[in-house]
Formats: structure tokens, C-alpha cells, sequence
């Protein structure tokens, strides 16, 4: 059915609980300067001794027109009537901090560039009454800048450092304390002047006060019609798919981030290198930057069996890999669904159930169901999540993954179908608004998805591709601004977009390979323009996870390669619903090849990749790194690194690991099968979470349906009373 126009009653039903609870954004009028943002609020500048606070913040007022205001100077000198250095030799450090905060507590201003001093954030207290009054911004300046200006200034002592702290201890200690008060966060790069610094700051105030600005908007949107309501973060988070069937990507593009900002990134944990991403892609007034830290170092902590989250390893010659399987599913889902439904959570309006409804080709599933699983209290209470997945076309492993989850809000169902039709009959209950009025109306249950349809499924995954170049600038293989290449298995394309938008926030990326089985229509619709699923059908493969026909990405690529032409991109996907076909016009398919290559890789080249680098590195790539490798290996030149996405571990896919080292014997049971690869291979180890899986006993039986789209519905029908309606 044609679903332009169509404004679903879950959609709607979610747009009225907002309004009614007034989260509803509300329109701006556009202020030529951040000072008409501010009214009578203040800058506040934070940052530890040496950052720059009060030389940026007389630039800023200045340029601002305001009022400047130093706290050493003009506050605590005045109170103390004598000066700050001699005040903390009388009274000690301890005794200090409780007087410079008394202080802070008994300032008042309006309309001021307020430059605090670098102790005032470890005084609750008094930030909580300054940060009432205006936005903080967090000058964010690496340390060994900060040791070099102290040391050219002659400061060897700051305060609260006591005997046997150095001043770097301190720094580290005091950055929790900046992170738990800013709004926004400056990044300075190495080597920033004051008057760069300045302008950052004046950009993030406009940001902050600015929220109407940073919305989103369908690939099928014709930018011609103005839209009655504005659409931010968190909606999207929620909504999943935008009301015309199109999907969510950010009106005004990805932040850019310079050479000096990457720069900084480099030394930082995962962690950290993931809140400073993140941050300058969630608007602080939809995630603010306390939440958005809280939720991040929830999502990568213990449950990644890797320190490093997804450390880049050497393969062989110029050739590395990008491990993105140590998450609780041995999955690059993990990466971003330990994180998406920690956001979905936080975005959610009162007063809703929620079902997410999910379509897997093996993956995606089991890492949904560990991501949402891990939800507690009324956040689980609210959300249910049912995966479709089809019966024939998983692993062993990935559908014990799936089958053995014992979360109350989660439910996996096997269908006797391909994933496609699984992924079409999600997108058609969410095109029905008779069903989803229904569901509404009758249960208050809003449908979403976590497919990486939904914004916050594909944002996370930005990060892991930034961060796999920076661990390349660290570890001395490259220096920033050389470029390398990135190999992605993909079926759904979700993977390659989120690179295709990490280069397009500053990361060299030179070349974004798309490496494809036998199911081969993503590569011959990027060699040749045209999107043909007449006469094609599914070939299971030894790689299940990019058996997929319909690759739902493709939409958002095409909108970002034809400068977000949302009217053809409308046209297209509604001839291939309707024909089975479409073809690019031919200007567009040369951006296209300009921006992405493609190949794709035979069953037999796949298992042969498996068993040359085995020999030759002692590595065990599991089926989809394979066909990565083959397909990097033809298309890449060799004048600089290639990262393969290595995006599951081998343990998910034994059978045809076992087949490809040619070991006779193969033992049936999976978790024997588990054991005999782990006595073989040293090169990755084996995976604790798959072994826990199936240590953990073996099916026992699990729901399997039909093709057929009624029975599928009444499967998310019964999931809605059976999660929401029991009585507790």
C-alpha cells in the first residue's frame, strides 16, 4: 500500500501524550546572536586552572557585549579582601574549598560571561545555585596542555593537592566533577588560540538555546511543505519510523569536527572518545550530557569482554581488523543495542506501553533481547520486545541465543519464511493505522523498532568507526589525515552508512568497501544503479546475517547521495514495493561509485579466506569477516591500511568454521563443537557469552509461525496482553 500521507495512529497517539505532558518543542523565533538567546541568564565557563576561562571569557563578553566576571578576581578577592593565593596558604586547602563556596553561594548576576575557578565544581552547593542561573560550558583542554601553561606560569601547586598528588592527579581527579555540571561541553583541540575558543563558545550556547534547529526528517520528505510539528532525538528514538514510511536522518547533517578536536580523541577510553561523539550528535536538551555519560559508561562496561570495547588487531600485511564481537551476544549489534534501549528509555513519554517489534536475519536479535532485557524497573515494566526471525535462516547458535533468553518483557518467534518477509510484515503493521489505532486505543501500546531503521540503532555505530581509525593514530600505524579503507560485510547497510557518516564528520576515510555473499543485490545495485528483486531469491548462506534481499539503509544513502532529495527517494521506494525495481539516473549512480564500492564473495572463496588466514596468522574469522577479506582483498590497492568489520565471532558459526579447516569429526553438539575450536584456535579466544549460552542447556522448544501476515499479527497481539495486561 502507498503510505505517503498516512499518519499512523501510534505515531499520532505518541505526538498527543507529548503534548499533553507538555514535551511537545516548542517554536523559537531566530536570534541573529547567542546574546538574544540568552535574556537575563548567564555563560558560565568551567574548566580546571589553566584552561583559559577568564582570557576566553573577557573574548566572549566582549564580542557578546556583556558584562565579564572572573570568581578569583571579582568575587572571592573582593569577599576576602585579600588575594586567592594568600587566602589558601592561611586557611589550608580543606578549609578553602568550604569558604570559596560559601562564597559562590552568596554571588548573584544576570546577563554575565561568569569565568568560575577551577575548584568551584567539587562544591555541590554553589554549582547548584550558578548553574540555575545560566548554561555551563565545560572547556574540555587536554591535560598536558594544561601541565605546559601551569609550568610556563610557575604554578606547581593548585588546590587540593596534597602531599604526594601531583598536579596531574589532581586534573584527573577534578574531570568527574566538570562532567557531572557541564550543559555543554567545548572541546579544545591542541593548539586552539583563545579567540578559537571563544567562537566554540559562542557556537555552543547558540546550540543549546537553539534546540528548534537540530530536528530530523524523513527520506521522504519533499522539504517543500512546511511540517506543523518539528521532529528532535528523542522522538525518533521512539517513533523508529517517520509517519510517511520513511526513515529519520538529521536535517542539517552530521557535525563536523576538525583535525585538532580528532586529535584529542586518540589517547581517550572508548568511553570517553563515545560521549564526546555522542555529544555533539544528541542535543543536550534531549539527552542531557549527565544522562548521556551515566547511560554510556552503563552500556560499555563488564558486559564487553574487551577493555578497549572494539580493539583494532593486526591481520596480515596492511590488512587490519576491527573486533566487534566482545559484547554479551558476540555481535556488532551489541555495540549499538546496549546502548539504544538505555536512550529509547529515556525518551519514552509517560503514560505508553511500548512494543518493539523486530525483524532478524540472526543477529540483530539476540542482542535486542540482551539490550532491552537489561532494562529495569518501570522502564521494563513499559517496553516488550518481539523478534521474528526465520526458521531456517540462523545458526544453531544464534537461535539459542535468541530462544533461551528468559527476560518476562521479551520474546523471540521463528517464522517459516526468509528475513525479508519478516522485515515487510513489521513495516506493514506499522503502515496499518487500523492496527496500530487498534493497538493504541485498546491497550495503550505504541509499536517502535530497534531494526537499524531506527536513528538510535545506527548512531552508536558512527563511534566504533571513528574509533577504529583513532586506535590506528595511536598505535604509530598512521598519522592523522592519511586516509585508510574500511571493508563491512553488509546486507541491510545499516554498517556501511554509519561509516559513510563517520567520514562525513571528519574521519579520512578514503574508501567505504561493501562486501556482499551470494545474495549479492546490494553489490550489483552499487556496480550497476539498478535495485532489482524481480526473479531473485534467497540463497541461505554460510553467512545468514547478510542473507537480506531489501536492504532498508539503501534509503537513507540515497537521500544523502542525492543531497537529500526526498521526493526521489520516495519515488524509487514506492516502485520497488510496487515493481520489484528501480534504476538510478545515471548522474547519481557515478556519486554513488564515488562514495561506495562493492563486491561480493562465493560460498567457496568464503570458507578458502577462512582457511588461508588461519594458516598464515593463526586467526579464526567467522563466515562474514570472510567475505569481508575476499571482497577487501579485489577491490582495495594496497596503498593504504584496510579495517575489516569483523562483526561476529567465529564460535556463532562452528559448522562452517569446522568445514573450512577441513576437521574431520565434527562433533554434533554445539557446545562440543564450541570446545574443539577453542583447543584449536589461540587467535581470537572463545567467547564467555556463548559458552555461558550453551553450557546453559540446549532448547526446549520455542513459538514457530507461518508466512502469513495475520498470524504474525496475532503473535504481536498476544505478546502486548501477555507483557502489559497481566495482573501483578
Amino acid at each position: 500500500m502507498d503510505n505517503m500521507g498516512l499518519r499512523s495512529a501510534s505515531h499520532l497517539a505518541l505526538r498527543a501524550v507529548r503534548c499533553s505532558l507538555g514535551l511537545a518543542p516548542k517554536p523559537k523565533s531566530c536570534l541573529s546572536t547567542a546574546a538574544g538567546y540568552l535574556g537575563e541568564k548567564n555563560i558560565l565557563l568551567m574548566g580546571p586552572p589553566g584552561a583559559g576561562k577568564t582570557t576566553v571569557g573577557r573574548i566572549v563578553a566582549c564580542r557578546l557585549g556583556l558584562p565579564a566576571v572572573d570568581v578569583d578576581d571579582d568575587v572571592l578577592e573582593t569577599t576576602w579582601k585579600m588575594p586567592v593565593a594568600s587566602k589558601l596558604v592561611a586557611v589550608g586547602g580543606e578549609r578553602f574549598l568550604q569558604e570559596e563556596g560559601q562564597a559562590l553561594c552568596n554571588f548573584s548576576a544576570s546577563g554575565c560571561v561568569v569565568s568560575l575557578t577551577g575548584s568551584n565544581p567539587l562544591h555541590p552547593e554553589a554549582m547548584q545555585h550558578v548553574k540555575g542561573s545560566g548554561v555551563v560550558i565545560y572547556l574540555d583542554v587536554d591535560s598536558e596542555e594544561i601541565l605546559h601553561r601551569l609550568h610556563i606560569l610557575k604554578v606547581d601547586r593548585i588546590v587540593g593537592q596534597e602531599a604526594g598528588l601531583s598536579i596531574r592527579d589532581i586534573l584527573r581527579y577534578r574531570k568527574q566533577f566538570y562532567e557531572k555540571w557541564l550543559d555543554v561541553r567545548v572541546l579544545c583541540g591542541r593548539g586552539d588560540t583563545a579567540e578559537e575558543v571563544a567562537e566554540k563558545v559562542l557556537q555552543a550556547v547558540e546550540r543549546y538555546h537553539n534546540h528548534a534547529a537540530e530536528t530530523y526528517v524523513s527520506t521522504r520528505s519533499d522539504g517543500e511543505r512546511p511540517s506543523s510539528e518539528t521532529t528532535h532525538f528523542s522522538d525518533v528514538v521512539v517513533e523508529g519510523l517517520a509517519s510517511d514510511g520513511g526513515l529519520y536522518v538529521p536535517k542539517n547533517g552530521f557535525p563536523k569536527m576538525g583535525a585538532r578536536e580528532w586529535l584529542r580523541l586518540v589517547d581517550m577510553t572508548y568511553q570517553e572518545q563515545a560521549l564526546v561523539l555522542l555529544e555533539k550528535c544528541i542535543h543536550p536538551l534531549d539527552v542531557s550530557a549527565l544522562d548521556l555519560r551515566e547511560i554510556i559508561y552503563k552500556a560499555y562496561a563488564s558486559n564487553f569482554s574487551s577493555e578497549d570495547v572494539a580493539p583494532v588487531k593486526h591481520l596480515i600485511h596492511n590488512t587490519y581488523i576491527q573486533e566487534l564481537f566482545h559484547g554479551p551476544t558476540a555481535s556488532f549489534k551489541d555495540l549499538a543495542l546496549q546502548l539504544m534501549p538505555q536512550l529509547f528509555a529515556h525518551c519514552l513519554p509517560p503514560m505508553c506501553n511500548y512494543l518493539i517489534l523486530v525483524a532478524t536475519s540472526g543477529d540483530t536479535g539476540s542482542a535486542v533481547l540482551s539490550g532491552f532485557g537489561g532494562l529495569r524497573g518501570a522502564d521494563r515494566r513499559r517496553t516488550g520486545v518481539l523478534v521474528f526471525f526465520p526458521e531456517e535462516g540462523v545458526s544453531e547458535i544464534q537461535k539459542l541465543q535468541m530462544t533461551s533468553s528468559n527476560q518476562s518483557n521479551a520474546k523471540a518467534v521463528s517464522v517459516r519464511s526468509d528475513f525479508d518477509f519478516c522485515q515487510k510484515s513489521i513495516k506493514r503493521m506499522f503502515g496499518e493505522s487500523g492496527l496500530t489505532g487498534h493497538l493504541a486505543v485498546e491497550y495503550g501500546t505504541v509499536l517502535s523498532t530497534a531494526n537499524s531503521i531506527n536513528w538510535a540503532r545506527l548512531l552508536p555505530q558512527v563511534v566504533y568507526h571513528s574509533t577504529a581509525y583513532l586506535n590506528l593514530c595511536r598505535d604509530g600505524v598512521i598519522c592523522f589525515g592519511e586516509p585508510v579503507d574500511v571493508c563491512i560485510p553488509t546486507g541491510n547497510f545499516g554498517n556501511a552508512m554509519s561509516a559513510v557518516y563517520a567520514r562525513e564528520m571528519g574521519i579520512p576515510i578514503r574508501k567505504v568497501l561493501c562486501a556482499s555473499n551470494h545474495n549479492r543485490v546490494v553489490s550489483d545495485f552499487i556496480n550497476t544503479g539498478d535495485y532489482d528483486l524481480r526473479e531473485r531469491r534467497l540463497t541461505p548462506s554460510h553467512s545468514p546475517a547478510i542473507d537480506i534481499l531489501k536492504s532498508s539503509n539503501l534509503e537513507r544513502f540515497i537521500y544523502h547521495v542525492s543531497d537529500g532529495d526526498g521526493r526521489l527517494v520516495k519515488d524509487l521506494f514506492t516502485r520497488l514495493d510496487r515493481q520489484q525495481h528501480f534504476r538510478l539516473p545515471g548522474p547519481l549512480l557515478g556519486r554513488v561509485q564515488q562514495e561506495v564500492q562493492a563486491g561480493w564473495c562465493s560460498e567457496a572463496d568464503c570458507l578458502a579466506a577462512i582457511q588461508s588466514v588461519h594458516a598464515q596468522a593463526g586467526y579464526i574469522m567467522d563466515t562474514h569477516t570472510a567475505v569481508a577479506k575476499v571482497v577487501a582483498d579485489r577491490l582495495r590497492d594496497a596503498t593504504c591500511p584496510v579495517v575489516i568489520c569483523s562483526t561476529a565471532h567465529y564460535g556463532k558459526f562452528a559448522p562452517a568454521v569446522f568445514k573450512a579447516l577441513q576437521m574431520e569429526n565434527m562433533p554434533q553438539g554445539p557446545l562440543e563443537q564450541l570446545e574443539t575450536l577453542r583447543r584449536t584456535a589461540a587467535i581470537p579466544g572463545t567467547h564467555r557469552d556463548i559458552m555461558t549460552c550453551v553450557r546453559g542447556g540446549y532448547r526446549q522448544g520455542h513459538p514457530v509461525c507461518e508466512a502469513d501476515y495475520s498470524v504474525l499479527v496475532e503473535e504481536v497481539e498476544n505478546m502486548i496482553q501477555d507483557s502489559f495486561l497481566k495482573v501483578m
